[in-house]
């Protein structure tokens, strides 16, 4: 066990076992007698990687054949201008909901690109909540259904996705990708940075419906077409091979711990003992989002103060709890419990919180 717990938003924790076998590939990889950092991603010990990689990932989220699963790069926030690029042609609408910051920010990159039309927003609210099925005002033949699953910064997510009829739903799921099992074929693209729950920064995994990619117009940069990484298999130019790597290693680890219904039941129990010491606290620690729509990934919640917020951080930080501070847009304090995040962590954190909450009161 690690001395200190890590409650960063992402970069992430990362499970033991793969940071065990992550270091011993650093050094020699698939017997090669070279590193992971080292190793083509053109040689055949890599693509065997690439490709049981894929095929964990599938078997792991049930991911239907007429999908691929692509390792691109650039971050969640390149797939914000890549998805109209390639599906929102002239003369089409793409619908988003704005339940955040990380979908405000897919917003801005969507209407450089053309026509979009806001379904719904949630920031009267103070984003506090998403959207019922009820409120959304959407397009009849949109060319696509814009969500964030999960709002990292704001600490929201969504518990039933919004139905859009024969229009693609597409999802950023960067911060709850794998913490349970989802249908895969009610979506048309899924994307996620690797760096919260599935590996470290530098991978973006894009799940695609096979016939969207073929609606890119075709003079579209060739790095910017879908197609091209379905084509090369994700080596058009060269991927980010050990970020790659780790993703392998935490898919068999996810598969050890027994896939995403198993993960789930511990993402539940980890959340609930925090959410209760936030309601049992008598008002002295306060949750930001509703409780309908509260997330498992990410905790949030204030303090009476900016003062105790910040002294509350310090004092933490000294117990070895770290990364516990809100987003700098939003202040308070934020305990991220990513599926590696052990609940031995989430036990220290709530003793923590009666602690300062009995010396604060």
């Amino acid at each position: 066990m690690r001395s200190v717990f890590n409650f960063n938003p992402g970069p992430a924790i990362l499970p033991e076992p793969v940071l065990e076998s992550t270091s011993k590939a650093v050094l020699n990889f698939a017997n090669t007698g070279m590193s992971i950092m080292e190793v083509s991603h053109r040689s055949k010990e890599f693509d065997a990687l690439l490709v049981e990689t894929e095929s964990l990932l599938t078997e792991i989220m049930g991911i239907p054949e007429n999908y691929k699963v692509l390792f691109l790069q650039g971050g969640a926030s390149q797939q914000f201008a890549m998805i109209p690029i390639n599906l929102l042609a002239d003369g089409k609408t793409a619908d988003y909901i704005d339940t955040g910051n990380f979908s405000k920010n897919a917003i801005k990159e969507a209407v450089k690109i053309g026509k979009v039309n806001i379904a719904a927003s949630t920031k009267d609210d103070a984003y506090t909540r998403v959207p019922e099925q009820s409120e959304l005002k959407l397009t009849p033949d949109a060319a696509y259904l814009h969500i964030t699953s999960n709002n990292t910064i704001e600490g929201s997510q969504w518990k039933t996705f919004p139905v859009a009829g024969n229009v693609p739903l597409v999802a950023d799921m960067s911060s709850d990708i794998l913490s349970k099992p989802i249908d895969v074929s009610k979506f048309g693209i899924i994307y996620a940075g690797a760096q919260k729950n599935m590996g470290p920064a530098g991978v973006t995994i894009v799940i695609i419906r096979k016939d969207l990619a073929d609606l890119c117009p075709d003079s579209v940069s060739n790095i910017l077409q879908y197609t091209t990484h379905i084509k090369n298999n994700s080596c058009f130019n060269t991927c980010p091979v050990t970020a790659i790597f780790v993703v392998h290693e935490v898919m068999r680890w996810l598969k050890d711990m027994g896939g995403l219904k198993e993960i789930e039941k511990i993402n539940e129990k980890k959340a609930a003992i925090v959410y209760d010491a936030l309601d049992n606290s008598g008002g002295f620690y306060k949750g930001t989002v509703q409780k309908a729509y509260r997330s498992l990934m990410n905790v949030t919640f204030r303090l009476p103060s900016e003062e105790l917020e910040s002294e509350f951080v310090s004092q933490a930080g000294k117990k070895n709890l770290k990364g516990l501070k809100g987003h700098r847009s939003v202040g308070g304090i934020r305990a991220s419990i990513y599926n590696a995040f052990p609940i031995e962590g989430v036990q220290a954190l709530v003793d923590f919180m009666a602690e300062f909450r009995k010396s604060h009161s």
